[in-house]
């Protein structure tokens, strides 16, 4: 097993040094996209690819950047639809930061030619 793989498996996205103190009061959006999301598709197979784009403002807690990495990196292998893999980023993100408010977008490249965007947005 590679390092990379055996730092996945170990991984805890729920774990709390994953999240860091936010100690800035003021309102402020953090933007992050990931670009190298991949999961299977829970009915063929085949690998889907996707570009994540997270959007939060942060009340008490922020994701440190490696932990979020390896948290994405973790579904590489796991058959989940386009649906269930941005609402579970949502939930899960959602639930150990408490953010004031966060978005996630899953801009699924084009298979078949169809293209997917799903956004899961707390202020909607």
């Amino acid at each position: 097993m590679k390092y990379g793989e055996k730092e996945i498996l170990d991984f805890d996205i729920n774990a709390k040094e994953n999240y860091w103190d936010n100690n800035n009061p003021k309102n402020y959006t953090i933007d992050i996209e990931l670009p190298e999301f991949m999961c299977k598709c829970p009915r063929s197979g085949y690998p889907d690819f996707a570009t994540i784009k997270l959007s939060y403002c942060p009340d008490k807690k922020v994701i440190e950047l490696k932990a979020l990495k390896i948290y994405i990196n973790s579904f590489m292998n796991r058959y989940i639809s386009h649906e269930d893999s941005a609402n579970e980023i949502f939930d899960t993100l959602s639930k150990n930061m408490k953010p004031r408010w966060i978005k996630v977008v899953a801009d699924y490249n084009p298979r078949g030619n169809v293209h997917t965007v799903i956004t899961v947005d707390s202020r909607v």
